[in-house]
Formats: structure tokens, sequence, C-alpha cells
């Protein structure tokens, strides 16, 4: 790969900064992250996210809670809350060592989030971590201790600063123009120092994650570290959504533990163990990472729920680590409640089994994959187990058997391993299958809109299918289900068909979905069914009035 010389780096920084207002239209666009540490970042797979301020004392929003403020509030939050930030009991090692244990490959930290405070004694302004009680450097620890654990270390940092517009006298907002950098030189200044300060003090970074308009600013990094990677600013990182579908190249969903970003001692309602492990695997599945959100509390420890997440994700880790890391997406994402990866570089595929219904311990289970053929050197077996042994059992052989059938590839299989006390371990059971082939090339659809139609009152939609695959001719249509007040993680099985009819040739199609109830929130996909099983386009949201 060549790489940039200098010279452009300095052309890219200077048109970055000259003509915002074009760059700003594809904040994509223009990336000099390197091609080979993309690739790198693909196969870390898992990240830990830490939101901390000094408002964390406060158990509020993190730093929104300024903009609408009124003058008093404003004031006692830039002068007071800064002499009561004593983290007295941080301890980054330990949190480090916890990640480690969780399979975490990367870090990172919210240096600077908009209200503007520093977690590093900076040179740019007296609103930071060494005009507290705790005084020390926070940021140069913690990245000591990540890195001592083989953990590559990254920052956020806000373009937008609300320190720097109160001084200045702005009305503090968010993602309106007058409160960009790139509208007021005083602040892109201000931030290309703190930028350029991070990637000086502490050696090598791998990451930084810019939460605003990263003109002028990822230039800064590409230039001190030529082989950062930028995230936000530079690749797609959907917030607190998993894409329908698999994404082109490196991207990151940043996803929180609870409903908070930083930490919330009340109304707040934590993800359980299971649905965190479900976060990553249908993330990994569709080719991204996930960047998992923490919140430490104001004296420097962990939430006890957030460690308790962290170690029932380290047990899982443990045993199925090698599903996670260095993988991309098989040809289809899942069959049903089956999620697939597929090692980069081997024919190895890995089917994750969650356990949408009992399967104890010591139980055989049978289930078909569609979309895998095996071939005369396929072996297949249950990761973290070694296939010979039941516990107290010494006449059950547990061998994972298959069959290649007209239908599919079938599996027998029985999970030994004993995780839990009751043997009824909670979590997903993955099965490896080496040297496989696809069992079919798949289509492709796209979802591409549904929107409430006021003439007919109903939904209207529209897909297109993108490619037949290696079918003849599929039926194709759509598919809702209702998703009022639900979250991420809590999703009815059930979806409701929207037949159109079938297709013998690629392109668009239409249909409309009459007598939806009012004031509810639907969630809308395209389906070709494939002979063997139905393909989807990603999902879209649609509220009724």
């Amino acid at each position: 790969m060549k790489r940039l010389r200098p010279a452009l780096l300095v052309l890219a920084f200077a048109a970055a900064v000259s003509c915002p207002r074009a760059a700003v239209q594809d904040p994509l666009a223009g990336s000099l992250n390197q091609p080979e540490r993309l690739e790198w970042f693909r196969d870390l797979g898992f990240g830990l996210f830490i939101h901390w301020n000094v408002d964390v004392q406060l158990g509020t929003v993190i730093s929104h809670s300024l903009v609408g403020a009124s003058d008093d509030y404003l004031a006692r939050y830039f002068h007071e809350l800064p002499r009561t930030f004593n983290p007295r009991k941080f301890h980054p090692a330990d949190w480090a060592a916890l990640a480690k244990l969780a399979g975490i490959r990367y870090v990172v930290l919210t240096a600077k989030h908009h209200a503007g405070f520093c977690l590093w004694p900076t040179q740019t302004t007296d609103f930071h971590i060494g005009h507290t009680p705790f005084k020390r450097d926070l940021t140069g620890e913690l990245v000591e201790a990540f890195r001592a654990q083989g953990i590559a270390p990254g920052f956020y940092h806000s373009p937008d600063d609300f320190w720097w517009l109160w001084k200045n006298k702005i009305p503090l907002q968010r993602n309106i123009p007058a409160v960009q950098p790139s509208q007021n030189p005083g602040l892109m200044k201000h931030d290309q120092d703190q930028v350029r300060e991070l990637l000086t003090r502490y050696g090598p970074i791998d990451v930084m994650f810019f939460d605003g308009e990263p003109q002028g600013l990822r230039e800064v990094a590409w230039q001190v570290q030529p082989k950062i990677v930028v995230t936000r600013g530079a690749i797609p990182t959907p917030e607190q959504n998993i894409p329908g579908i698999p994404l082109e190249g490196a991207w990151e969903s940043c996803i929180t533990m609870g409903r908070s970003w930083g930490y919330q001692p009340t109304h707040e309602v934590y993800k359980s163990g299971p649905q965190c492990l479900s976060l990553l695997i249908e993330t990994r599945a569709k080719g991204g990472n996930l960047l998992l959100n923490v919140g430490p509390k104001p004296d420097g420890e962990l939430p006890i729920e957030q460690e308790e997440r962290l170690r029932e994700m380290a047990l899982w880790m443990y045993v199925n680590q090698e599903c996670i890391y260095a993988v991309r997406p098989w040809v289809i994402t899942n069959e049903r409640d089956i999620w697939f990866t597929k090692r980069k570089d081997a024919d190895t595929l890995y089917a994750i089994i969650k356990r949408t219904a009992p399967w104890p311990d010591g139980t055989w289970k049978e289930f078909v994959l569609k979309s895998v053929r095996a071939t005369p050197q396929t072996e297949v077996s249950i990761l973290g187990q070694n296939d010979l042994v039941m516990e107290y059992q010494p006449n059950v052989v547990p061998k994972t058997t298959f069959a290649q059938e007209a239908g599919g590839l079938r599996i027998r299989a029985m999970h030994t391993q004993r995780l839990h006390d009751d043997r009824r371990w909670p979590n997903p059971i993955v099965v490896k299958l080496t040297h496989v082939q696809p069992a079919l090339t798949p289509p492709r659809v796209d979802t591409v809109r549904a929107s409430f139609d006021q003439t007919s009152q109903a939904i209207a939609c529209e897909g297109n299918l993108l490619q037949l695959g290696d079918a003849r001719s599929l039926d194709v249509g759509f598919e809702y289900r209702d998703i009022t007040g639900l979250d991420l993680n809590d999703r009815p099985d059930t979806w409701t068909a929207v037949p159109v009819g079938p297709r013998t040739a690629t392109g668009p199609f239409k249909a409309s979905a009459p007598g939806l109830a009012s004031g509810r929130t639907y969630e809308f996909r395209a389906v070709a069914r494939h002979p063997l099983l139905p393909l989807y386009g990603r999902d879209v949201k649609v509220r009724t009035p």
C-alpha cells in the first residue's frame, strides 16, 4: 500500500480547514485511514467505551445538562464541580485486567466530552483534571494500564466545547453551524491544540473518535500519528443500534450497558449479560466492531452492575473468543437464532446458537444449517469442549456428528462443559465447522424506505431486489412488527407479512400496509424468499400519526 507523503497530509489538512462546508457534506469522505490499519481494527472486534466527566458527581446526563441551563447553573458547573471531583478509588490496572479477561481488545476514553472538561492536565484550558483534588493525570494512567494488558488505547474527543462557548459568550448548543469549530477559528485552534497534545503525550495511540465535525481535527490526528484509526468521522459508527444488514468495510456500533452513557445512580435499567453478548454476536456477524460502554462512578469504581456484565461476558469469551476475533460475515448473517461468523483467512465457520429455547447440558440437540455445505475434509465440534467426556456419566459419548442432506447440513450435538453449577448456562453455544462451503448464492434485497402516506392512511413500503442469487424466481415483499416503547434488545419475534409476489428480475418493488394503529412505532424490512431460507433488507422505523 502506498502511503501519503507528508506534503499530501499537509494539503489534506489545509483543505479541511479552508473548505469546511464542502467537507461537512460527507463526513466520511477524504479518509486517510490506512487500509491495513482498518483491517487490523476489524480483527479486534470488541472495544470498551468509557464515558466519564466532572458532572458524574450529579448523576446527570453527561455534558448535555448545560444546554439551555441558567447562568447560575453554568457558573456553578464550571467553577464548583472541579473542586469536588476526586475519584480516589480509581485503579486503572483493575479496569484493564477485567477488560482483558472480558476479551476486550481496545479502549476509548472520553478524554474530553462536550462540556469541555479534560481528563488530562492540558495547557489549553484551566477546566481540567489537574485543577481538581485528584490532580493526577487520569488519562495517562489509564493508557499505561490498558497498554500493559495488550489493549490498544484510544481517545474520544468532542469538537464541541461548552466551556469555550461559555467563555466566549456564545449560547451553548450542539449540531448547529454557529457553534462549530468550522465557524469559530478560536475553537478550531483550541481543539487542534488539544488533539495535538493528546497524540504527543502518551506514545502511539491506535484509535480516535471525534463526536462532532471532524474536519480540521482528524487531519491533525493523521498528521501526528499516521497509523491512527479515526472511527467516528471517517467510518460509520451507528449509535445505540446495529444496522439491519452488514455494512461494507470497517464500522463500529457504540452501545451502552444501560440507558445512559455516564454513570447514573437512579432511574437506570441495565441490559442483561445475555443481551450484551447478543449485541456482540450480531455486530460481529454483520462485520462490525462492538464498542460497549461503561460509566465509572464519581469515586473511580465501576458500578457493580457493569462489572457483573463484563464478568459474564468474560466467561463466554474465554470459551468462545475465536468466533469473535479476525472474523468476517458469512454469505448470510443468520438462520433465525443461529448467527454466523467466518474466519477471514480460512474456510472455518462458527454457528453461534442463541439460547432462545432451553438446552440443558447433557441433552442432545439437532439443527439444520441450510446455508452450509460440508466437504470431505469437514470437521464439526463445540468450542470449549473436547467432545469426549460428560462429567459423572462415563457411558455417554458426546461426540458431535453431522450429515449432509438435501435440505442442508444436519448437526447433532451435546453441550457438556459445565460452566454453571446447575448446568443451565443461559448463553450461546458455538459450533465450529472447518472446511465448509456456502450452500447457496444468496439474493440481495434492500429496504429503500417506509413512510406514512396521508392519502391512503397506510404505510407505503419501497424495496429493491438487488440480485437474484442462484434462484430463477423469488417471492418478495415486506414484514413489519410493532416496537413501540421497546429498546434495541427487546424485540418481538413475530413479524407480519406484506406480500408483493414473485420476481424473475432485479429491480424496485412496492407495497402498502393499511390499518395500523395510530401513535405506534413499527419496524419494516424487505424480504426475498430464497428456496432454502428468507433473506432480509435493513430495518427501517416509521411512526404512525
